[in-house]
């Protein structure tokens, strides 16, 4: 149950609640409860059971897939006033959760059990009508991301990557491993694609950083 200074907390991140009749809002404030996760704290791993849905009010959780070879790739991320679409799919079709959630930075959300989950999707318009909103955001993202994976030319993707990140901080903190982890490929082909933007004189690349030099000549890398 959430006391009423965690109710107003989460009124301010979940819009949908100021809209909610004050049956609805009793209901949640009754059936929610909060929780703090600290970063690096696995959500969920593969196979396992989902009882429940969290909605995140701080903090970012990267959700990514583990294949045979031993390489990550990144499916999205969610933030505040958002949460996870395949936890959701899991707790309706009662499956499995089929990915790696981590938290990333240290998260408040709010936590809603599986079959209050399922009973206001079936009995709440308002709830059914955010929860298929959410679930078509992230399809359209995980769409985005196999277009990426399947036509794009990795040099390009990793061009994007850099120029998405410098934008909000450059030099970036990041390593060639965690590019690799990002985008489904290795360290390897990474650090060999990265060499090749530092002959172009597009970056400078240090331990464990990388700057931007050049984003118009890092932009048409991009675009080829």
């Amino acid at each position: 149950m959430l006391d009423s200074s965690q109710y107003a907390r989460i009124l301010q991140s979940l819009p949908i609640l100021q809209q909610a009749s004050a049956e609805f809002a009793q209901e949640f404030q009754r059936a929610a409860f909060f929780a703090r996760i600290p970063a690096g704290r696995d959500v969920f791993l593969e196979g396992d059971h989902v009882e429940a849905i969290a909605l995140l009010i701080s903090g970012m959780v990267r959700v990514y897939k583990i294949g045979e070879t031993g390489r990550e790739i990144t499916l999205y991320r969610f933030g505040n006033g958002s949460s996870c679409i395949l936890t959701a799919n899991a707790i309706l079709n009662q499956k499995t959760f089929p990915a790696i959630a981590t938290v990333e930075r240290d998260a408040e959300a709010v936590m809603i059990p599986a079959d209050i989950f399922r009973d206001w999707v079936r009995r709440h318009d308002l709830w059914r009508e955010f929860v298929f909103d959410l679930l078509s955001q992230r399809l359209s993202t995980v769409m985005a991301i196999v277009d990426e994976v399947v036509f794009q030319r990795m040099d390009r993707r990793v061009a994007s990557l850099l120029l998405n990140q410098a934008k909000k901080q450059n030099p970036l903190r990041i390593t060639h491993q965690e590019i690799a982890a990002e985008l489904g490929s290795s360290r390897e082909v990474i650090s060999r694609l990265l060499e090749d933007f530092v002959s172009d004189g597009c970056i400078r690349s240090g331990r464990g950083t990388v700057e931007v030099l050049d984003f118009k000549l890092l932009e048409s890398h991009s675009l080829m």
